[in-house]
């Protein structure tokens, strides 16, 4: 089914109240929380229960189900990232420094560059007369994207187009100076793998020159797995350094070739993609129950990258790690894209009936709503006898 089809089934199929769904919202509302919620039949796109499904919340890290999906279906799961490896060298020695050039990687950790020091060791380099330099040039100056004032963003490192772990310390604090820490890792591994380097680190990154020549590339995982990374762990780092490489280093650009997707792909347009970053922790963004249902029931029939999708949602039951919901009647059978911000809990994903049928569903509550009051819902979906 094409994406508009998908849109139109949502729009105009009539709802089917139930009175306990019902019951549900108006208890929520009478605690001053804002409710946007549906569920629909993911092949027909009938609408099952809603409440408000039009009326646009803050979505927190639901909104990554948004920039994913765009991201994946535009780039395609098997896309990677490049890190390139420049400079002169002659007889197996580099002279003057080894300059790394970012394209953000988000996943640019420890354990790869140690496989990339093995590489070049393979190619001959056995020394560096210099020092190791980053080459940032691929992400533009902007620290942080609209919309982050007064949340939680101040505990996000610095996203730069060359971060390594993260740009967070060996405790997951954000490191103060992520370009010296880069280089400083960078310089370390490449010495414990027998390729000395001789030049101290700066402790101001000089300004890039032209570089003698390209070395090697390290490539990123698959897209396919970096989207799964940021789906099931919610990683904002991670959400963030994709929406600003889409966007060819910047922030904006990245947002508007989003919204620009989903105008073209689902006639939604920016009054519909109301976001300002990638990852949801802006408060600024603004997305309906509706809307996230139309794109989850899109992805659900898209062949071409649905599949990859899907499974990067988290999987109730289903996880190699513990996960708060402990329903045992929900194992494998609810896959969701959580959210959380300060009064603001989330939920989005599919869910499959005790008949088998799957569902999409989406639940967006803005006020001091609790995680039980979500979970409610959805297990009574999902558990609810079949129709005789």
């Amino acid at each position: 089914m094409r994406p508009s089809a998908a849109l139109a089934a949502l729009l105009l199929m009539p709802a089917l109240a139930a009175q306990d769904f019902q019951a549900w919202a108006r208890g929520l509302e009478a605690r001053n929380i804002a409710v946007s919620a549906g569920i629909w039949d993911v092949e027909t796109g009938r609408a099952l229960e809603r409440y408000l499904d039009g009326q646009a919340l803050v979505p927190a890290s639901t909104t990554k189900v948004v920039t994913t999906y765009a991201i994946l279906k535009t780039l395609k799961p098997e896309s990677v990232i490049e890190t390139e490896v420049w400079g002169d060298l002659r007889d197996g020695v580099v002279q003057g420094d080894l300059t790394f050039k970012g394209d953000g990687d988000p996943l640019f950790t420890s354990e790869r560059i140690w496989m990339l020091a093995q590489s070049l060791k393979r190619q001959g380099v056995r020394r560096v007369t210099g020092s190791v330099r980053l080459d940032q040039s691929a992400f533009d100056a902007q620290r942080r994207p609209v919309g982050w004032e007064n949340t939680s963003a101040d505990t996000l490192p610095e996203v730069r187009a060359l971060s390594v772990n993260f740009n967070r310390d060996d405790n997951g604090r954000p490191v103060a100076d992520p370009d010296r820490a880069a280089r400083e890792t960078l310089q370390r591994i490449l010495q414990e793998s027998g390729i000395p380097v001789e030049g101290r680190v700066p402790a101001v990154e000089p300004i890039a020159g032209p570089a003698p020549r390209k070395l090697a590339a390290w490539t990123s995982p698959p897209l396919r797995a970096v989207v799964q990374d940021v789906n099931k762990w919610s990683n904002n780092f991670m959400a963030e350094m994709l929406v600003r490489r889409f966007g060819a280093g910047s922030w904006p650009r990245g947002v508007q070739r989003v919204q620009d997707f989903y105008r073209t792909a689902f006639d939604l347009g920016p009054d519909a993609i109301r976001i300002t970053d990638g990852s949801g922790l802006s408060k600024e963004n603004r997305l309906s129950a509706r809307i996230l249902a139309i794109i989850l029931r899109g992805a659900y029939h898209d062949f071409e990258v649905g599949p990859e999708f899907v499974s990067s949602l988290k999987i109730i039951g289903g996880e190699p790690w513990q996960l708060r919901v402990k329903d045992a009647n929900l194992a494998r059978r609810v896959r969701v894209k959580t959210g959380h911000l300060d009064r603001v809990t989330s939920l989005c994903g599919y869910l499959q009936t005790l008949d088998g049928r799957v569902r999409v569903f989406a639940i967006l509550l803005n006020g001091a709503a609790r995680e039980e009051d979500i979970w409610e819902q959805v297990s009574r979906w999902a558990n609810e006898a079949p129709p005789p």
